[in-house]
């Protein structure tokens, strides 16, 4: 029994010793609990909206002060002109657009009812769905007020709502950009990591570092087949979502592959940077799914609309590779935006990449010394 618990001591040493493992059996849960209890939301919360106000009276700016007092909306832009609403809409500024018709106010108390245009981003049809529904809410319950103090007959502001890039919101335009987005890092992250660490792990590193191969050749050598394999299945899903889904590429298809391109890369970078880290495939494995799956999938605005979580976690979205990426996908598949729209993104992608390369090579020169 002695020896016994004494093997019980030992292994309870060897983990705690182990900083690797506390973090999985400690801090993977705890994360968890914190990203779902704050950062899973089916509700709205400070969605941007824009306002065109053609009428300007007293009725129509009540109503827009009620819509942004509100917790769901925050005014991002008072429009002037129609023209204004597409460019706003493809800038990723706004989720709706309120558009009040002249007189508004004059038609309200004179004929009884009046007309404001609701127009919702559609490409992403949960949000969508939610904005219009509260939207709806607000409206009622403001002509609910103007009737208790005009005391007069009662009056209706009837809501007229449109949905952009997807007016039949169709679940798979938001679902089809986000499983590019999620794969592509997935399958970059985790299999380059893996078959890096298990040459480590079995002690073929050693035997391929001094074979007449450099080692950038054989770092390249390792990458250049999944970067490859990554493209068949950017095409590949690309093609099922036109084939079965009937969604049309609406933008550039040369400038969405090059996105892609650069997307892969940074896959590959962030593989090899955890390969550098990771001692055993095990412990690559853990990392790439508990580390990048979870995250992707909750804070990338893939499901769950960013700007209702909480402040901390929009921060910490924006160290989040797919959140960027699938801007930039939504952007040209479904909006048809072209380059000028999505140059900040790509440079965030590009400034990522780039920091993955560096720390990877720092690490592994280190590993060589």
């Amino acid at each position: 029994m002695k020896r016994f618990l004494g093997f019980i001591k030992k292994e309870f040493i060897h983990i705690f010793r182990d900083v690797r493992s506390l973090i999985f059996l400690f801090g993977i849960p705890a994360a968890q609990i914190l990203i779902f209890g704050f950062a899973v939301r089916t509700d709205i919360k400070n969605a941007g909206i824009a306002v065109l106000d053609k009428s300007k009276d007293d009725i129509s700016t009540g109503l827009i002060s009620k819509l942004e007092s509100s917790d769901f909306f925050i005014l991002k832009r008072n429009l002037q002109t129609d023209d204004q609403i597409d460019p706003v809409f493809r800038s990723g500024q706004i989720k709706a657009a309120f558009i009040f018709e002249p007189d508004f106010g004059k038609k309200l108390i004179n004929e009884g009812s009046a007309n404001i245009e609701i127009i919702a981003d559609g490409s992403e049809p949960n949000v969508a769905n939610l904005i219009t529904s509260y939207s709806r809410a607000i409206i009622t319950d403001y002509s609910m007020e103007l009737n208790r103090n005009l005391a007069s007959t009662a009056i209706l502001v009837e809501p007229e709502v449109k949905m952009y890039y997807n007016p039949n919101l169709e679940s798979q335009y938001m679902f089809v950009p986000g499983v590019i987005a999620i794969v592509i890092l997935l399958t970059c992250a985790m299999m380059t990591s893996i078959t890096i660490t298990r040459e480590k792990e079995f002690g073929t590193m050693e035997v391929l570092l001094v074979s007449p191969l450099k080692p950038i050749q054989i770092i390249l050598g390792k990458v250049i087949p999944y970067f490859i394999i990554s493209l068949i299945d950017v095409i590949l899903i690309l093609l099922l979502s036109w084939l079965v889904f009937e969604i049309p590429i609406k933008g550039s298809l040369v400038l969405l592959m090059l996105e892609s391109m650069l997307y892969i890369m940074l896959g590959l970078s962030l593989g090899i940077m955890i390969s550098t880290i990771a001692r055993t495939m095990q412990q690559a494995m853990f990392t790439s799914l508990l580390g990048l799956m979870l995250p992707a999938i909750v804070l990338s605005g893939f499901v769950f609309p960013i700007e209702s979580m909480p402040k901390v976690y929009n921060w910490i979205s924006m160290i989040i590779p797919p959140r960027w990426f699938l801007t930039i996908v939504k952007n040209i598949m479904v909006k048809g935006t072209e380059f000028s729209f999505v140059i900040k993104e790509t440079l965030i992608l590009i400034a990522m990449t780039t920091l993955f390369i560096t720390i990877s090579t720092a690490r592994f020169k280190k590993r060589l010394e």
